[in-house]
């Protein structure tokens, strides 16, 4: 289920940013710990726009995993989404939406502007649960064809060695993603859509998000209609 946005009435909410310090990374110089990566080109390019920071001033951690409040946190980044123009009839909460956040958390206003945003984030979220690569697709494919209100387009799905391990539920936004270059398969033609999404994987497909969207530009939404 959709988490449900609260609209209307009383003054503007105080603005609440996105602070990649909340999240507990730091600012860093060029990471050192990219050598053998295949993506490093695309997560340097990340860092030099502010999207991506490391774990510290010089670590990146590539083969680390991340948590559903990381995955939501890059989305809502990359994607500069936010809640500028929604007016509260009181000021949000993140268990307003999500009954296992923690208002306290450095997650809590990410969590706020992700419910606002398109995303088919549960009521049940576990904010610090290990988020599978299905997953992070899936929510980064729904904040993008909203935030950027792309148009639906006939494709026809890919075939691939691991198809019966996807989620149903995330078929479509999966197909599209692979139809349209966000997400590859391996060597062996396998998605491993199951698997606990790494920085490095959730870094490239975030890169070749914003690359897709340069190249097909449209009118940006910052709050979708519900």
């Amino acid at each position: 289920m959709k988490a449900t946005r609260k609209l209307l009435a009383f003054s503007t909410f105080a603005l609440l940013t996105l602070s990649m310090a909340q999240q507990g990374f730091a600012a860093s110089a060029p990471f050192t710990d990219l050598q053998n990566v295949a993506a490093k080109n695309k997560i340097m390019a990340l860092q030099q726009q502010g999207i991506l920071r490391g774990v510290d001033d010089h670590r990146f951690m590539p083969d680390a995993t991340i948590t559903a409040a990381q995955g939501i946190q890059l989305i809502v980044s990359a994607f500069q989404l936010n809640i500028d123009n929604i007016r509260f009839i009181k000021e949000p909460k993140a268990t307003d939406y999500f009954a296992k956040a923690d208002n306290d958390a450095w997650y809590s206003n990410v969590l706020i502007i992700a419910a606002n945003n398109g995303l088919d984030l549960p009521a049940d979220l576990e904010p610090e649960q290990i988020w599978t690569k299905e997953q992070f697709i899936h929510q980064l494919m729904l904040a993008m064809e909203t935030h950027y209100n792309l148009p639906m387009i006939k494709i026809a799905p890919r075939d691939f060695a691991d198809l019966e391990q996807l989620n149903p539920s995330y078929q479509g936004t999966i197909q599209r993603a692979l139809v349209l270059g966000i997400a590859k398969l391996d060597d062996g033609q396998k998605m491993h859509p199951r698997d606990a999404i790494t920085r490095q994987e959730a870094a490239e497909i975030i890169y070749n998000a914003l690359e897709y969207v340069k190249a097909h530009p449209g009118p940006a939404e910052s709050t979708p209609a519900k």
